[in-house]
This record gives structure tokens, C-alpha cells and sequence, in this order.
């Protein structure tokens, strides 16, 4: 459902949420082995990330990449989303089709609309801290 990007996206953008409520800023390398991603590839996803203002940098010997604590409540995962694939996947038709609205839908144009419906629903009230907290508590984890 969503891009690979947009998976590493979230997957970073909770892992810098997590060390951030410990004051720690993350370094690239490490998040991107700690996502299972390519460096250059998460560099290129970080990058849309900071210019979108999910996420910090911070350059020098003590930088990294970290989100202020008073703002990880209020960052969603529609934020990175879009931040990442933009507003495609409520759009998209589920076929893969073309051209498919209400005027000509394909045979799944009505399932699939609730089935957008509801998880942009998700994306919107579902926040960074809810995912952090859950991963630090050990109720969730970011890789196998």
C-alpha cells in the first residue's frame, strides 16, 4: 500500500521519535541499519523528511537527526506520508487503473474508496508518540 520510501519513512521517523525522548539525536548509518534500508536510499528519505519539518538536522561531530520532544505528539503519520508520496495513495485507483473516478470506476472503485477512506482516517489521528511509546514499552518492535 504505501512505497518502499514511504515504509522507511515511518520506520525512521519512529526510531529518531523514540531516541528523542531520551535527548539523543540519530546518526544516519545507524538508522538506516536500524530500518534494514540502503544509506543512500534513507539519506535521499530523511532529506524529504527534514525539508517537510517531520524531522532535524543537526550538523557537526554531535549531530544527527531528531524531532523536539514537544512535537512528536503532534506529528502524524499522514504527515509523513505525504511528506514522502504525497496524497497518491487516496487517490490511486485500486486496479492500478488510469482513469477510474465516480463517472467510470473500475469493478473496485466502491470497496476500495471506503478502504481509502479509512486509512487516511489512520494516517490523520495517529500520532509519532503513540508508535514510540508502544516500541518502548516492547508491545511493538521496528524489525524482526
Amino acid at each position: 500500500m504505501f512505497s518502499k520510501a514511504c515504509e522507511y519513512g515511518i520506520r525512521a521517523s519512529i526510531f529518531i521519535a523514540l531516541n528523542s525522548f531520551g535527548g539523543r539525536r540519530v546518526s544516519p548509518k545507524e538508522l538506516a541499519a536500524e530500518i534494514d534500508s540502503p544509506q543512500a536510499f534513507t539519506a535521499k528519505i530523511l532529506q524529504a523528511l527534514v525539508r517537510h519539518d517531520v524531522i532535524q538536522s543537526v550538523k557537526g561531530a554531535y549531530g544527527g537527526f531528531e524531532i523536539d520532544k514537544n512535537r512528536i505528539k503532534t506529528i502524524k503519520l499522514s504527515d509523513i506520508v505525504d511528506a514522502i508520496d504525497g496524497d497518491n495513495i487516496y487517490k490511486g485507483c485500486g486496479l492500478g487503473l488510469k482513469a477510474c473516478d465516480e463517472d467510470r470506476p473500475c469493478p473496485m472503485h466502491d470497496k476500495f474508496k471506503v478502504v481509502r477512506e479509512e486509512l487516511k482516517t489512520m494516517l490523520e489521528s495517529t500520532n509519532l508518540e503513540t508508535l514510540a511509546l508502544d516500541i518502548k514499552e516492547g508491545d511493538t518492535f521496528l524489525r524482526r
